[in-house]
């Protein structure tokens, strides 16, 4: 199951229906952390808890996860059109795009990262599979469990995401990365 394009169309028919995560939480009896989660495709949501979001959201079960799975042999995303992936709010200010904004394939997840300069997220977070890291404009510094590196324009890094990690921007602008995650959760 596509986790992000699942997040996606759970959080756009929400917004549509002028919802809060909190009302959502409540006509869902789910926590707000967890819908939370599931919004930014943190934890893969049980049935029956699809099943309470889908009657909360006043669609059908079906309305929700069609197409989740289905298989495209291209998808293409023009310039700055992949939409914005809600992720890691309020503890990061990070800009997340999708690249295969309606992507089916089951092991990676390609986005393109816009980091403000500072510490864009608050905290080194770890998770499971494993990212390849480009960057495209800007310098960036990538917090790798103890170790600090210092990546410019073309410069690269591939990394196991079950260590702590987070990407700070020692510029004067905002950096843009292209962040690709793999692993079974995507």
């Amino acid at each position: 199951m596509n986790l992000v394009f699942l997040a996606q169309r759970i959080r756009e028919i929400r917004k549509k229906r002028g919802l809060t995560l909190g009302q959502l939480a409540e006509r869902s009896q789910l926590t707000q952390s967890v819908l939370s989660k599931v919004e930014n495709f943190r934890v893969t949501p049980s049935l029956a808890a699809l099943g309470r979001i889908a009657e909360a959201l006043g669609v059908t079960f079906s309305e929700l996860v069609e197409g989740v799975d289905e298989k495209r042999k291209i998808v293409v995303v023009a310039a700055k059109e992949g939409p914005v992936v809600d992720r890691d709010r309020p503890k990061s200010s990070i800009v997340y795009r999708s690249l295969a904004a309606t992507k089916h394939a089951k092991l990676m997840e390609p986005l393109l990262l816009e980091l403000p300069e500072g510490e864009p997220r608050k905290e080194a977070l770890p998770h499971e599979g494993e990212e390849f890291i480009m960057v495209v404009e800007g310098t960036v510094e990538l917090e790798y469990g103890d170790e600090r590196y210092r990546l410019k324009k073309g410069d690269c890094a591939y990394i196991d995401a079950t260590e702590k990690h987070r990407l700070l921007n020692p510029g004067n602008k905002t950096a843009q990365v292209l962040c690709v995650f793999s692993g079974d959760n995507v």
